[in-house]
């Protein structure tokens, strides 16, 4: 909103300016609205495009050139934690806010006192506005228009993004340098050569991500450092005992389930592998099924969020929390688990 006093003479309204004879009140907002703020303030409403002629029957408010939309608040938005009314969203965009869709549990749509909400990563906004305004909102980084259709953009350092990204590629094709040394590498030169800001590379930093992934490496190591990996392979055995060779398999794979769940599925593996060889050079049994037991296993990663990256990056985009992975992946786990301990031993052949 904002006061116009005399001819192009406009005022900000602070909350201390006093109100006079006059005086126009640009305000933008539904047309309901609209009428009860004429009725409240006991002035006359008149449509922006036509000054001269009062909203009435005969000249009603109209919306042309007038569009509704969808905008999603991308995580990491400058605009997080600030209301609308705080950022002065009307004024600097030139659209009204009809509604928010926040995500959660129990997901619900605000309609009342909208500019007094502080906004979320993730939120929807239902807004109205000209269609030149919504089209120029798909260039803004902190928000996303849901409208099914973006132009694609071209920027100078487009070419220089692509190098970098062939060069991350070719040298862990070829062996020069580890991916895991070109991939941060190639981070840096995107960043050095203003092909990313800082603020985007930081905001997609996420603390909660990266304790997750150090603590289940960090777990992995330890399990081979100490020598834990053997311990439970000598455990395996004892127990196994006489036990024949399909319900073993079962049994292995049971448990490279359960570690790559605790871990990670690479850890899992590289624990699991010369267990699986170990068991079945004691049995007098062919190692592939066993070893295949061991790399089905590690790939059974549903059931928490660190045992793979992926589940980690879902977590994060979709707000999702730790017993929602257990609700959902503990039952796929042992669905998978039911199926292959059958298949396996069927395929080779591995009686009971």
């Amino acid at each position: 909103m904002s006061v116009e006093r005399g001819l192009n003479n406009f005022l900000i309204p602070f909350p201390t300016l006093v109100l006079k004879a006059g005086d126009h009140l640009i305000i933008r907002d539904t047309p309901d609205r609209l009428k009860e703020f004429e009725k409240v303030l006991e002035g006359t409403l008149y449509a922006d495009h036509a000054m001269l002629a009062p909203v009435d029957d005969e000249h009603p408010l109209e919306d042309e050139n007038q569009q509704i939309a969808e905008v999603v608040l991308v995580e990491g938005s400058r605009f997080a934690g600030r209301t609308l009314n705080g950022i002065r969203f009307a004024d600097r965009y030139g659209m009204i806010a009809l509604a928010i869709h926040r995500a959660s549990r129990h997901p619900k749509k605000l309609y009342d006192k909208i500019g007094d909400i502080r906004l979320k990563g993730g939120d929807i906004l239902l807004l109205q506005g000209p269609r030149e305004q919504i089209a120029g909102l798909k260039k803004e980084k902190d928000f996303l228009v849901l409208d099914a259709t973006t132009d694609l953009p071209f920027e100078g350092k487009a070419p220089v993004a692509l190098l970098i990204m062939l060069g991350i590629v070719v040298s862990a094709a070829v062996g020069f340098l580890p991916i895991a040394i070109s991939a941060p590498l190639g981070a840096l030169m995107m960043i050095f050569t203003g092909c990313l800001e800082w603020r985007d590379a930081t905001n997609a930093l996420n603390a909660q991500v990266i304790l997750i992934v150090a603590a289940s490496l960090a777990i992995g190591v330890a399990l081979l450092k100490t020598g834990g990996a053997d311990y439970l392979a000598q455990i395996f055995v004892t127990l196994a005992g006489d036990t024949s060779p399909t319900f073993v398999i079962s049994g292995l794979m049971l448990l490279i389930g359960i570690l790559t769940n605790i871990v990670s599925n690479n850890a899992a593996a590289v624990i699991g592998t010369p267990i699986a060889v170990s068991i079945a050079t004691q049995m007098g049994q062919p190692p592939e099924p066993f070893v295949l037991a061991v790399l089905f296993g590690a790939n059974m990663s549903y059931a928490t969020p660190m045992a793979y990256k992926t589940n980690l990056l879902v977590m994060n985009a979709g707000k999702y929390h730790f017993n929602d992975f257990l609700r959902i992946g503990v039952p796929l786990v042992l669905i998978m688990w039911i199926t292959l301990s059958w298949l396996l031993p069927t395929i080779y052949g591995i009686g009971t």
